[in-house]
């Protein structure tokens, strides 16, 4: 039997191998429950809880996503078949997002094999047998405990469907090109020989579909998949060199000096740099603009210096992960004041300066490093740069941490001495023996690392408490983590003074709420609490809550801290101090420039509890001005004015409202709108 018939039957029993073990080990953590934004993207979110399967409730399903503008339709219409298909028992999502990651290790193994099998043919890297390396690859990446968040946090599902599309993209990418220099001539010597050069067509429209297609799909699931023609690039630039025939040489130093492609450039001009150009004017107005900074605790300049030590991290974590470092919640991070401030700031700026040199530099003698590196620092370019998104997420090494195996796996399993391999005299079937042994043994060192750390963190994911523990016990200062525990406690308690889970309650609130940089969250819940016992709310709590609302402008947390008192106040469930309330959102919102979703809380409480329409009419009026195209705000701003016998300013508001019904998903409440109106 052939050996290039063996090697690949070999790679795909390991493939098969690493699929069983993810799922054994993935499998205790699909019994847990929901965590964090999975509450306001899907347990809250009625949008993605349709009752039935019309037309209608799933276009609303669609474009009920409060994460993104653009709404991402088609990861809201998953998660809407999935509460069609189990209701909201955690444990189908989560093994949907299973089935999701070992589809993408799939096309990860599919991916590193042409990659490997490319890098081999222009390269003459003919020991690193590809079906093996690209199997251990995909093996390796789908244990990596940095890609844990991906799988077992059910919202994070748009991240890595978003990356079926990426990697289906970048494979079908290779795949053309490799038929491209495969089908096309040399470069013609007479008229005959040019006109060969049209056998390529099926390749390059094979590149061109392959990003245009996967990347207008991927974007209807999360903005991420926008980068796939980066990393196409990425892959020309390095592997193909926008050459447009197959090299003859098998000298790994030497470079294909052939003409140009220039379909090629200009599918990139187009598909890359043109829209690359009009992100970032679109995206300037909002970044340049201090208020878009107003609600987090660093600027855009501390951002980006933050980042270079965000980004080397993530490279630590991907190899040498700990418990410690991979800790979900990292609103504790240091940000970066200046370069010496701390001083890993200018160290790790200097160690992506090393990075970029080192792809350069062995683009030609290790491409699959040059190209690995690459690819890890390109998927940065979108969440670790210039828009304000919190600093730190695993999550967002999804696809970099590809990147990162393709650039090390070849290199601890392939021989080392390059020259050896490019020698005439170089036989196959020695191969192995020039592996070093250490490079094996380090590698299944890492991977049987990889495999234990995520099944003892897929262990803790699979009970809530458990999870609770486990995150605040790595994240000692986090505050989110400390809250969380509180949070956990509260659950269990089931509200019952005797029960032996609120002592435990107490102290964690308490430590959430003594640090610094804390949101309004622990005071909340501590009033919360007690309100719900029927028990005295200290004053402290409710200082200290109002003292931090007026030292800062109001976050995120914040503001649902305040959403979730004023509902339980309005619905009976707590007996809550009204001025106590008036006075925190007050203080809310004496900051500049309030959220319409602020706006809008405060004007529902003037409205339902205070019983001041005039000053909730208002409110509501300036939370419509404020974000317009929100249908919700506009929704609440007509039934006031019908209540308040407005009915002309109502018939003009719902006006306003049918312009913004795109693909009928506010008929129902434009109809009942309509209906209200006409009962005046």
């Amino acid at each position: 039997m052939a050996p290039d018939t063996l090697s690949s039957r070999a790679g795909w029993r390991l493939l098969a191998l690493a699929l069983i073990i993810t799922v054994l080990v993935y499998w205790p953590g699909l019994h847990g429950g929901w965590l964090f934004d999975d509450y306001p993207n899907i347990v809250d979110n009625h949008g993605v809880q349709p009752s039935d399967a019309s037309v209608a409730s799933l276009v609303r399903a669609a474009l009920s996503s409060p994460a993104s503008d653009l709404r991402r339709p088609l990861a809201s219409l998953s998660f809407a078949a999935n509460y069609l298909a189990t209701g909201l028992e955690p444990f189908g999502w989560k093994l949907v997002n299973l089935l999701i990651h070992l589809m993408n290790g799939v096309l990860v193994f599919l991916l590193a094999r042409e990659l490997l099998a490319t890098g081999r043919q222009f390269f003459a890297q003919r020991g690193l047998r590809p079906d093996v390396v690209a199997a251990l690859v995909a093996g390796g990446w789908m244990l990596l405990p940095i890609n844990l968040t991906a799988v077992l946090y059910v919202v994070q599902r748009e991240e890595s469907l978003a990356n079926v599309f990426v990697l289906m993209g970048l494979l079908g990418y290779v795949v053309g090109r490799r038929r491209m220099m495969t089908q096309a001539a040399p470069p013609a010597e007479s008229p005959e020989d040019a006109k060969s050069r049209h056998k390529d067509w099926p390749g390059l429209a094979l590149c061109i579909a392959s990003i245009c297609i996967s990347t207008c799909l991927g974007l209807t699931v999360k903005e991420t998949a926008a980068m796939l023609p980066l990393y196409a690039f990425l892959i020309e630039c390095i592997l193909f060199r926008f050459a447009w025939h197959r090299a003859t040489s098998t000298d790994a130093s030497s470079v294909p000096r052939t003409k140009k492609d220039w379909r090629l450039i200009g599918l990139f001009l187009v598909t890359l740099f043109l829209p690359a150009i009009v992100g970032v004017l679109w995206l300037l107005p909002g970044v340049l603009n201090p208020m878009s900074w107003a609600t987090r605790d660093f600027t855009l300049k501390t951002r980006l210096l933050s980042e270079g030590r965000v980004i080397c991290g993530y490279l630590f974590w991907t190899l040498f992960p700990t418990a410690r470092e991979l800790s979900f919640y990292h609103d504790q991070y240091e940000i970066s004041r200046n370069l010496l401030a701390p001083w890993t700031t200018l160290t790790s700026l200097l160690f992506l300066v090393a990075l970029v040199a080192i792809i350069l530099w062995q683009r030609q003698r290790r491409p699959l490093v040059s190209l690995g590196l690459a690819l890890f620092l390109g998927a940065q370019l979108l969440t670790g740069t210039i828009v304000p998104l919190e600093l730190v997420y695993e999550h967002r090494n999804y696809f970099a941490s590809f990147g990162v195996l393709l650039a090390t796996v070849p290199l601890l399993v392939g021989p080392w001495n390059t020259s050896s391999i490019t020698s005439p005299m170089h036989d196959p079937r020695n191969a192995g023996k020039l592996m070093p042994l250490a490079g094996r043994w380090l590698l299944g060192g890492l991977v049987f690392y990889w495999a234990s750390l995520t099944a003892y963190t897929s262990i803790a994911w699979g009970e809530p408490l458990d999870l609770a523990r486990e995150l605040a016990s790595r994240g000692p200062d986090s505050p989110r983590a400390q809250y969380e525990l509180g949070r956990a406690y509260i659950i269990y308690s089931h509200y019952d003074p005797a029960s032996p889970y609120i002592k435990p309650a107490y102290e964690a609130l308490e430590k959430a709420a003594a640090i610094p940089a804390s949101s309004i969250l622990p005071q909340q819940a501590l009033i919360f609490m007690n309100s719900r016992m029927n028990l005295p709310q200290k004053d402290a709590w409710w200082d200290s809550m109002i003292d931090k609302l007026k030292s800062r402008r109001p976050g995120v947390q914040d503001e649902s801290s305040l959403s979730a008192l004023a509902q339980c106040q309005q619905e009976g469930r707590c007996d809550l101090s009204t001025p106590r309330m008036t006075e925190a959102f007050n203080a809310a919102l004496a900051h500049p420039r309030p959220t319409a979703r602020l706006l809008a809380m405060y004007s529902n409480y003037a409205w339902n509890t205070l019983g001041d329409r005039s000053k909730g009419m208002a409110l509501m009026n300036q939370a419509v001005e404020t974000a317009p195209s929100e249908p919700a705000y506009r929704i609440t701003q007509v039934r006031m004015l019908v209540a308040l016998g407005r009915v002309e300013d109502a018939r003009r508001a719902t006006r306003q409202l049918e312009a913004q019904n795109i693909g009928g998903s506010l008929d129902k409440s434009i109809s009942d709108l309509n209906a209200l109106q006409s009962e005046r």
